[in-house]
């Protein structure tokens, strides 16, 4: 079922979302060469209780995974897509790094991700980041009141076919609001004017993830959370919780 927020639940959200924008700042500005994937959620957990809010992350238990996630951030670094657990792996020079993180606080949630490059960037790196971001922002403006949900996956959609990049088939954005999933899910790929109504109070987890080799396959790895792209090739996932209002779009994580 689909939860229609009233405009106090969304500002509430954004709350929440201002919080999740602190912490991928924050680890963002603490990654470098050397660092470890552990230390990078010490940064985050930090955030989010100097805020008073909870992780929807840490312990979270969906059908298809093995064990509780154990981490407030997931962090995917070169061929891991998402769902990356970290642990003691330390950032080299060149990494590609994806980091999703959510904030839960007085009942309401939100979540984004961010994906940038350690030490020296690679040239295709920075255009797979680019690419993946202006299908964000495409999915974003499409995100309008009378419109449909096939109109934001045909946005995202269409900026991978231009780029000739892969989407991990099966995964997409997902409706957001007093929990983390809610529905309804957002593919990444749609026919325009087609699907749910974007309706005043809709609020969306809109994130494009980008798989440089052009193909749509994935493996998940053996600790049963992370999926890989089956080529080797790099990803990026960028994201924005959006609540779709008479005004516009409203992107709720921004810092």
């Amino acid at each position: 079922m689909v939860e229609i927020k009233t405009p106090a639940a969304v500002d509430a959200m954004r709350e929440a979302g201002r919080i999740v924008g602190r912490a991928l700042a924050a680890v963002e500005k603490a990654a470098g060469v050397g660092v470890s994937l552990r230390e990078l959620d010490e940064v985050a957990r930090e955030v989010l209780e100097e805020a008073g809010a909870t992780s929807p992350f840490l312990g979270y238990l969906p059908s298809f995974a093995p064990v509780p996630f154990p981490a407030v951030i997931c962090a995917s670094v070169n061929d891991a897509i998402v769902h990356g657990i970290p642990g003691d792996r330390r950032l080299r020079d060149g990494d590609l790094v994806s980091i999703d993180c959510g904030a839960t606080i007085d009942g309401w949630t939100g979540d984004a991700a961010v994906t940038f490059p350690v030490g020296t960037p690679r040239p295709d790196d920075l255009e797979l980041i680019a690419q993946t971001r202006r299908a964000l922002d495409a999915g974003i403006a499409a995100a309008l009141a009378g419109g449909r949900l096939g109109d934001i996956s045909h946005a995202i959609g269409s900026v991978a076919a231009e780029g000739g990049y892969g989407m991990p088939a099966d995964f997409g954005g997902h409706g957001i609001g007093r929990t983390m999933h809610e529905d309804p899910h957002v593919p990444n790929r749609g026919r325009p004017g087609r699907g749910f109504p974007l309706r005043p109070g809709l609020t969306l987890a809109l994130e494009p993830m980008f798989l440089a080799g052009g193909r749509d396959q994935y493996r998940v790895g053996p600790d049963g959370w992370t999926l890989f792209t089956t080529d080797g090739s790099r990803a990026a996932h960028i994201e924005h919780t959006v609540a779709v209002t008479e005004d516009g779009p409203r992107v709720l994580t921004l810092p």
